[in-house]
């Protein structure tokens, strides 16, 4: 098979394609002839070494993916072979993820996707449709779990709505019931988080952003889902309600993040940092039902037209596609490995 690997941290360069034996599936496993892999900025973050020390001498990326299962190892039910599936955490703690043409994972990280659903679109849930999840489900007075109605007479702000972790808290927000208010940096991405659901949109970058916000939430916002905690952290302040939360994935920019601790404590704030891998097999095996519930329902589509463009690039321009991911690209980056299968 083709396989994309670096074999030490780098810039794109490292990656190169390269021949490889087909894997065999253990126990537990499964292996998936992989149709399209996702690209997400832990993928190049790994591949740069922020972060990611090398764990194995040679390393295929990408957790994310979709295709179909070829091959079950023991103590997997047979029928599962040609089940059409989407992949998450393909490479996490192993070597081999899914930029390749054939994939070995954990029976459980190979979920059943729909058979209406095209592989581009389950190859974009992956790391942001449960990072999403999870930015939903930690306040300590909402739910645990998403459902229709989970969220309903909540309020939803989606720091960066035009983003892919963004754009999915959007969806899977409003899918579960809530007014959803998206921040976006232009009007083009505002018209991107409009098309994924989002109520309201807010240009942080012009006029009184905290305004807008309560103008639409005038009883203030209840879970923040947070990009950039330290460039946002002031504005999330000014529109939280009482007793609110901030779940945080990322601190896009790098600002330091100063907390004014007599504010928290007089709002009850409750900040969550979040990160899928260490979040607890629990959770993981929550939030993937509940994605699966959600992609089953027709909530989580993908495309300009349901605001997360795709940017696709064939398998030997994995370099490229690691580039568009870097330089903050908007939408959603795929590599097609194979034909559809």
């Amino acid at each position: 098979m083709r396989a994309i690997i670096y074999t030490e941290h780098g810039g794109p360069d490292v990656l190169r394609t390269v021949a490889r034996d087909r894997p065999e599936p253990g126990p537990g496993e499964v292996r998936v002839r992989v149709a399209v892999s996702g690209v997400n900025p832990t993928d190049v973050q790994a591949r740069a070494g922020i972060g990611h020390p090398m764990q194995f001498p040679e390393i295929t990326p990408h957790h994310d993916g979709a295709g179909v299962i070829d091959a079950v190892g023991a103590d997997v039910d047979p029928a599962r072979a040609g089940e059409r599936v989407w992949l998450f955490m393909a490479a996490a703690g192993r070597a081999g993820g899914t930029g390749a043409e054939y994939c070995v994972v954990p029976a459980d990280r190979a979920v059943p996707l729909p058979a209406g659903v095209a592989f581009e679109a389950g190859a974009a849930l992956g790391v942001p449709a449960l990072t999403a999840h999870r930015t939903l489900t930690v306040a300590e007075d909402g739910p645990r779990r998403l459902t229709p109605g989970a969220l309903d007479g909540r309020v939803v702000l989606a720091a960066g709505g035009a983003g892919a972790v963004g754009h999915a808290v959007i969806q899977l927000a409003r899918w579960a019931g809530a007014t959803v208010i998206a921040t976006v940096s232009g009007p083009q991405k505002a018209r991107l988080a409009t098309a994924a659901g989002a109520h309201h949109t807010v240009l942080y970058r012009e006029g009184d952003p905290a305004a807008a916000i309560r103008a639409a939430a005038p009883d203030g916002v209840d879970i923040v889902a947070e990009v950039a905690l330290g460039a946002n952290l002031a504005l999330d302040l000014a529109v939280l309600r009482t007793g609110g939360t901030i779940a945080t994935y990322a601190n896009e920019g790098g600002h330091p993040v100063d907390l004014d601790v007599r504010r928290h404590l007089v709002l009850n704030t409750r900040l969550q940092f979040l990160v899928l891998y260490t979040a607890g097999p629990q959770v993981r095996a929550a939030a993937v039902e509940d994605v699966a519930a959600a992609v089953a329902g027709g909530a989580l589509p993908v495309g300009e037209a349901h605001g997360l463009p795709l940017l696709r690039f064939p398998f030997a321009r994995a370099a490229d596609a690691h580039r568009a991911v870097g330089r903050g690209a908007a939408g959603k980056v795929l590599l097609d490995i194979d034909a559809p299968v």
